[in-house]
C-alpha cells in the first residue's frame, strides 16, 4: 500500500546560504526535510529525477513524475509528496535552482537580452509546470551543468535555461491564486500537518472534524486557517485530491471507472462522475481515452 513518508517542522523557508551569490543549486532525496508545505521568497526551478506523487503548488493539486518541471515564484506555498513502498526512499529525487527578484531587477537595463525573461517570472507567480519533452530533455541537461560547474560558468548555463524556459509555449499556469493571498507564516506549520494527514488518508472517508482533532483544532477555525493557506475548503481540496488520483489511474491503467471512483476515495460512482466532470469538464471515460491519445502521440513523436 502506498504511504507518504512523514513531514515534520515545516515553516517559511529562509535561504541564508546565499554568500553572495545570484543563485542557489541544491539536490535532495526522498525522505527529506525540506520535503513539506513551505514558502520562500526565492523563485524554485525544480526537476523532479526520481519517484512519482503529488503536486501541490498554492491551491493547485497535481502529479508528478520523473522529468516534471516546474517554477514557482516568491512566497507561492509549494510541495511535492512522493508515493512510496514501506520504507522505499530516493537517494536523489530533485535538482533545483534557487533565485531572487534581485538577479533580475536591474539587469535589464543593462543587459537587453534578459528582458525576455521578465514575462516568465510574472508567471511564475502562479506557479508553471512545462510540458515539452524536448524542453524537459534540454532543462535536464542543463541542470546537470549548473550542478558541476561555479562561478560565471554555472550562472551561463542558468540564463541559457531561463531564455529556454521563456521562449516555451507549452506550458500550463498552476495556482488561480497567488503568493499574496495564501503565503501566511504563523499558518504553513498546521496546514502542512494537515495536508500530510489528508494524504494519508483520503483513499477513505474522512472528515474535516476528523483532521482538525487531529490537529487539536475546533472545526470551524482549522477550516478558515486550511482555506486561507490553500485557497480551497477542506471538502474543495479532498475532492481536487481524489480526481488528481483518478486521473493518475485512469491514464495509467485500464481499470473500470468503477474501481477508480473507490481507489480514489469517493464512495459512490454518481458523485465521482459528477466531481470529475466539474473539474475536468469531461467524463472519467473521455479523460481516459485522451491520455492514452496524447500518450501515443508522445511515443511518436520521441
Amino acid at each position: 500500500m502506498n504511504r507518504p513518508a512523514r513531514i515534520s517542522e515545516p515553516s517559511y523557508e529562509l535561504m541564508d546560504d546565499h554568500e553572495g551569490l545570484s543563485i542557489i543549486y541544491r539536490q535532495h532525496g526522498f525522505p527529506c526535510p525540506l520535503v513539506r508545505w513551505h514558502f520562500h521568497k526565492e523563485y524554485e526551478l525544480h526537476l523532479i529525477t526520481a519517484s512519482s506523487g503529488k503536486v501541490f503548488i498554492g491551491d493547485y493539486i497535481g502529479n508528478f513524475n520523473p522529468g516534471s518541471l516546474f517554477l514557482t515564484g516568491p512566497n507561492l506555498p509549494h510541495n511535492w509528496i512522493s508515493q512510496v513502498e514501506g520504507c522505499e526512499g530516493f537517494p536523489q529525487r530533485d535538482m533545483l535552482v534557487n533565485f531572487s527578484d534581485a538577479l533580475f531587477e536591474s539587469t535589464p537595463s543593462v543587459f537587453a537580452e534578459l528582458r525576455s525573461v521578465l514575462p516568465l517570472l510574472e508567471r511564475a507567480r502562479y506557479g508553471i509546470e512545462f510540458r515539452s519533452r524536448a524542453l524537459i530533455s534540454e532543462a535536464t541537461r542543463l541542470m546537470g551543468l549548473i550542478a558541476h560547474h561555479r562561478g560565471a560558468t554555472r550562472l551561463g548555463y542558468f540564463l541559457i535555461l531561463m531564455e529556454a524556459l521563456a521562449t516555451s509555449d507549452d506550458y500550463c499556469l498552476l495556482s488561480a491564486s497567488s503568493a499574496a493571498d495564501l503565503a501566511d507564516e504563523t499558518n504553513v506549520d498546521r496546514t502542512n500537518r494537515a495536508v500530510d494527514y489528508i494524504f494519508a488518508h483520503y483513499g477513505r472517508d474522512l472528515s474535516l472534524e476528523e483532521v482538525a482533532q487531529h490537529l487539536h483544532m475546533k472545526p470551524t477555525y482549522f477550516s478558515r486557517v486550511f482555506k486561507q493557506s490553500t485557497g480551497r475548503s477542506f471538502v474543495e481540496f479532498v475532492n481536487r485530491l481524489r480526481i488528481s488520483k483518478s486521473c493518475e489511474l485512469l491514464a495509467d491503467g485500464n481499470k473500470p471507472v468503477t474501481q477508480v471512483c473507490f481507489e480514489s476515495g469517493f464512495n459512490n460512482i454518481s458523485n465521482f462522475n459528477r466531481r470529475f466532470q466539474q473539474l475536468k469538464g469531461m467524463t472519467p471515460s473521455d479523460y481516459r481515452r485522451l491520455a492514452v491519445q496524447r500518450l501515443t502521440e508522445q511515443n511518436l513523436r520521441s
